[in-house]
């Protein structure tokens, strides 16, 4: 017989925080990452006691992007995308990475759905080029030639902007290399 189900309540207590992450990069805005992650948990709620004894992060963390995705499909978007990356602060500020994070934040938003999807389970998620694949329902190649070309996108963003890339050497921050 198999153990008991991890509850849905401590699931989502130990979880939740790296979970509402996953969805805020997925949606670039706080509320609507609540929202995400709240829609997508009422969806997985009911059928909690079939995907417990799994992998129940990586269900939640596929439904996440699932309902991402619906939610793109159906929102006409008012709003118009601009090339210019925001200005960030000096070397000596110290909230010098914070800026840096959200700058990142704001550059990976500007990619296409796909490639942000492939971008922030593969490096923010740090998941396998086969579990970001199977996630996507796409084959590890569409993975690789995907994440390729966003990493390019993000190498000529942050080329443009010399002192962000000052910025997240001095802070021990991730670079896109």
């Amino acid at each position: 017989m198999r153990d008991a189900a991890p509850d849905f309540e401590e699931f989502v207590t130990a979880r939740g925080s790296r979970l509402l992450r996953v969805a805020w990069l997925l949606t670039g805005d706080a509320h609507l990452a609540e929202d995400l992650l709240q829609t997508t948990l009422a969806k997985v709620w009911p059928r909690w006691r079939s995907i417990a004894f799994e992998d129940p992060e990586a269900y939640v963390r596929k439904a996440l992007v699932n309902t991402h995705a619906s939610w793109w499909r159906r929102r006409w978007r008012g709003e118009v995308p601009h090339d210019e990356v925001p200005v960030v602060a000096t070397v000596g500020d110290p909230y010098a990475s914070v800026d840096l994070e959200q700058s990142l934040a704001s550059i990976v938003q500007h990619l296409p759905r796909r490639q942000r999807a492939v971008v922030v389970l593969r490096y923010f998620e740090d998941l396998s080029v086969e579990e970001t694949a199977q996630l996507l329902g796409c084959r590890p190649g569409t993975v690789k030639s995907q994440a390729a070309k966003a990493l390019a996108t993000l190498r000529t963003k942050l080329a443009a902007v010399p002192s962000l890339v000052e910025v997240g050497e001095g802070h021990g921050a991730r670079t896109c290399a």
